[in-house]
């Protein structure tokens, strides 16, 4: 077989006489520069081009591994870092390859107008892969990965280049000895996080990168050990930290414990505190230190006394002072930390929600991600609140909730599975497990019978709410979906996705409608019109409007800042508000589209609205911790 070289063709692969691609038409390369033979597609780096696995000709054929640099846009600013960083990357592999555990460089060029990097292919699995296969690291696996990595590290460092992409996708275990090995130094897949997320040069996987890095570009040997020890984290949880950083940003390193299946010995566990310090000064400045802390003290020698012993004399003991054991803290909710003080506080945020308040999300979109709170049921009236009950609490985070119209169960998402709840008793009635992702949004029918839910996994899944049992995937975003809305008369689904459109779907059978593109970002919200002929969506600065029903853009409202987190209807269809991560919310008329006015007053941002039944009442949830309850003017 001959692969088509075309970074955009779907189906490479053809019969050896072929001259041109079956598939695109492109004319077929049987040998790269006279000596490589491309076998098949490895993985696909976004348009940045393609990983394939080869043969070196020059070699009897020993198997090696190519990446492709064709990005589309040639001459623009992402086409010249492009091919910086996949020089960079071509250099470091030069200088580094000669360590047993990183790969080595065999050949750097460019042929027919894309640039093309050989190196070594490692035969093994990636720890992602070996997480998902065997479960979760023990701590003698742990120590075993650290005292097998920090040396190759150590050699990196000496050099001084910064991996700046440590994480378990990026760590081979090789199958002819076992030994880990480093990979992917450099540029394409690093440089499609930079231009997805459209940060400046960011370079990094969130979760795993320091703060120093995300925020400020800046990388030093103490940023590798920290990505190392959120790598650790991650293979003795299971739990990612991108949707642990996603929920609170770094919050989750001070309390890392809590996720474990089992606890660590104190040293191990000291390692990991010193390794995952946000403040930099406090961290592990180089491999060494940390390969000397996990290393076996020796027995300190007994040394004779070679003073004098003085006249003994009688010493009155000291009484032991009584010491209260520490009782176990409870972390309250991020929203709530200062409304609750002794139990009794005013929360209009899920009050009126059980009141029916309209498409309001629990969970929230900071600055750098998602975050969410414990779950916790509210008397309903709107006078002096106390909490009623906590429910169970999940091992992971939660990103979204939503309530069924009966008012009779509430279904919640986290990491990797769903919960509903029986809203009355408090008292879980299942667990729904399928996505492989954290669950981001939940929608639940007017009639109560389907529930939606939207995943990082880049998937949509449909439930029967009565059973619990799975309807049916449905795929199509080519990213993490972050909200879903149903149609009151249950017909039509939408979905909004960080893949920058929003799809619409035939709830009844599962079958896309149609894709609305429009959205230069992330669709991050969507709501439907109680009569269904409008859908809402918010993205980077702008709101748009949509014919539901022929699914053309009506207008674009424009006024916002930064992300729109948050869109809600009136009942009656004539205002629309939206919360944003620029702090503010703003009201619009529907009709003409018009900012009616800017309600300031959050010094975060506001990550949840909504309007009561009658129009009267507007309530905001946001990050600097507080519910506002706004009376909307006649």
């Amino acid at each position: 077989m001959i692969c088509c070289l075309n970074p955009e063709c779907h189906q490479p692969l053809n019969h050896d006489s072929n001259k041109f691609c079956q598939a695109c038409s492109t004319p077929l390369v049987p040998l790269l520069i006279n000596r490589f033979r491309v076998l098949r597609v490895l993985s696909n780096e976004g348009g940045f081009g393609k990983t394939y696995l080869a043969e070196d000709t020059h070699k009897l054929n020993e198997t090696c591994v190519i990446k492709q640099l064709a990005p589309k846009q040639q001459g623009s600013w992402a086409f010249k870092k492009a091919i910086e960083l996949f020089e960079e990357e071509a250099k470091r592999l030069q200088d580094l390859g000669e360590h047993p555990q990183i790969p080595t460089l065999f050949a750097y060029f460019e042929e027919n107008n894309f640039l093309y990097l050989v190196q070594q292919f490692i035969a093994g699995e990636n720890l992602l892969n070996e997480l998902e296969q065997s479960g979760e690291y023990n701590e003698s696996q742990i120590r075993e990965l650290l005292l097998d990595l920090l040396p190759p590290l150590k050699f990196v460092h000496e050099r001084n280049v910064i991996h700046r992409d440590i994480k378990p996708e990026n760590i081979m275990r090789r199958k002819s000895d076992g030994r880990l090995v480093l990979i992917d130094f450099g540029a394409s897949k690093q440089l499609t996080v930079t231009v997805h997320t459209q940060i400046g040069t960011q370079i990094g996987s969130q979760g795993y990168s320091p703060l120093e890095q995300i925020k400020g570009g800046e990388a030093y040997p103490a940023s590798d050990l920290f990505a190392l020890g959120a790598t650790c984290f991650h293979l003795l949880t299971g739990v990612q930290p991108f949707d642990l950083w996603a929920e609170n940003g770094y919050a989750w390193v001070n309390d890392w414990r809590q996720y474990l299946p089992s606890s660590v010995s104190g040293r191990l566990g000291e390692v990991l505190d010193k390794l995952l310090k946000i403040d930099i000064q406090e961290r592990y400045q180089s491999a060494d230190e940390v390969i000397n802390d996990l290393s076996p003290k020796p027995p300190t020698p007994v040394v004779p006394p070679t003073i004098p012993v003085p006249p003994q004399r009688t010493v009155l003991p000291i009484p032991k002072r009584q010491v209260t054991p520490p009782q176990p803290q409870f972390k309250q909710p991020v929203a709530l930390t200062q409304l609750i003080k002794t139990g009794k506080f005013r929360n209009w945020l899920l009050g009126v929600l059980l009141l029916g308040l309209i498409g309001i999300e629990i969970y929230s979109y900071t600055r750098y991600g998602f975050s969410a709170n414990p779950i916790f049921l509210i008397d309903s009236f709107p006078s002096s609140f106390f909490l009623e009950k906590n429910l169970k609490r999940y091992f992971n985070s939660v990103f979204s909730v939503a309530i069924s119209a009966d008012g009779k169960t509430l279904a919640s998402g986290g990491y990797q599975t769903i919960k509903l709840w029986n809203l009355a008793t408090g008292e879980e009635i299942r667990t729904l497990k399928g996505h492989s992702g954290s669950v981001y949004s939940i929608a639940i029918s007017a009639d109560g019978k389907t529930l939606v839910s939207g995943s990082y996994d880049n998937t949509i899944k449909l439930w029967n709410l009565a059973t619990g049992e799975e309807i049916r995937t449905l795929k199509g975003h080519s990213d993490s979906v972050l909200s879903v809305a149903i149609s009151a008369d249950g017909k039509t689904l939408v979905s909004g996705s960080y893949d920058n459109t929003i799809k619409l779907w035939n709830l009844a059978i599962g079958e896309e409608i149609r894709t609305l593109k429009g959205h230069s970002d992330l669709v991050r919200s969507v709501a439907i019109s109680a009569d269904g002929k409008m859908l809402v969506s918010g993205g980077y600065q702008t709101i748009k409007l949509w014919n539901l029903a022929t699914g053309e853009e009506i207008r674009t409202l424009k006024g916002h800042s930064d992300l729109v987190l948050s869109v809600a209807i009136s009942a009656d269809g004539k205002t629309l508000v939206s919360g944003s991560l620029d702090n503010t919310i703003k009201l619009w008329n529907l009709a003409t589209g018009e900012e009616i006015r800017t309600l300031k007053g959050h010094s975060y941002s506001v990550n949840s609205v909504a309007i009561s039944a009658d129009g009267k009442t507007l309530v905001s949830g946001s990050d600097d911790k507080t519910i506002k309850i706004w009376r909307v003017a006649p």
